[in-house]
């Protein structure tokens, strides 16, 4: 009897949560669909009775005007410039600092992993008047270097977090029989860590690409050249010249936020992976 209503309890508890679960994806989706559907609509059908509802007459011109205004194309290819680079650098200097305070033997590797962790608690904005006092000295403002090095900073931290708790938890048999056999620790990161890490550095790259993706302050205070200004200003500028045209502010939004959300989606299981890898220690 008692079994019975254990397990009653449990299907009862288990629905709930799949209620919750459901109720918690609608409200993170709807904002999503909410935005696509009024991109296709007339800016007067935003104040319309219909919450979501596709349009009769989809307004594709709105997308046209919204690229061409916004200056996607310019802006899309500053930020993956930027965003390309320091996603790249990041995830290799997080690998290699990971490894060696993961695998190596040296006296201060409790103070590098100290200093690491530290870097995770500097909030950005208190960073931003000396770091532009700095990039003025060495003429690194207003260029994209001068965006390119705070991002790398600012990612490290938690990039070489995730991949110590993924080296924890891989075997260190296969690199020490290549140790044995003769190759350098270039060979046995590359040929031997690397295919077993790779959750890790998937989980890795593509994180640091979506948090460089949708960055702006940063970008806001060193950049100022406006062919040198990345993705998220095309918002702010088409906002300012068509603040009456919500669709087309829409659509902007839309072609903005759509290339971080298809890339997340193609690579949500190895992020996840990436993600729990170091969660149990093997």
């Amino acid at each position: 009897m008692r079994t019975a209503q254990a397990a009653a309890l449990r299907r009862a508890g288990t629905r709930f949560l799949y209620v919750l679960l459901v109720l918690f994806a609608f409200g993170q989706l709807f904002p999503l669909l909410w935005v696509a559907l009024y991109s296709l609509q007339k800016s007067g059908a935003l104040f319309g009775p219909d919450l979501l509802a596709w349009p009769h007459q989809p307004q594709w011109v709105n997308y046209a005007n919204a690229f061409t205004n916004g200056r996607i194309l310019r802006y899309g290819w500053n930020s993956l410039v930027v965003v390309v680079t320091s996603t790249i650098a990041s995830t290799v200097l997080s690998f290699c600092m990971a490894y060696a305070i993961a695998r190596m033997q040296w006296g201060l590797k409790a103070v590098a992993l100290t200093a690491i962790s530290m870097g995770m608690v500097i909030p950005i904005h208190t960073t931003l008047l000396p770091n532009f006092f700095w990039f003025r000295l060495f003429g690194l403002l207003d260029t994209r270097l001068g965006v390119i090095i705070p991002y790398i900073a600012f990612t490290l931290s938690f990039n070489t977090l995730i991949f110590i708790g993924q080296f924890h938890n891989l075997p260190t048999s296969l690199e020490e029989a290549a140790l044995i056999d003769g190759a350098s620790w270039p060979r046995i990161l590359w040929s031997v860590v690397r295919p077993l890490a790779t959750p890790a550095i998937i989980t890795v790259s593509v994180m640091t690409f979506l948090t460089n993706w949708n960055e702006f302050i940063m970008a806001n205070t060193f950049l100022a050249t406006d062919d040198l200004r990345t993705l998220p200003f095309s918002i702010i500028k088409f906002q300012g010249e068509y603040s009456a045209d919500y669709a087309a502010q829409f659509a902007c939004m839309v072609m903005v936020a759509l290339p971080p959300v298809l890339l997340y989606l193609f690579f949500a299981k190895w992020i996840m992976a990436g993600a729990t890898a170091g969660a149990i220690k093997g």
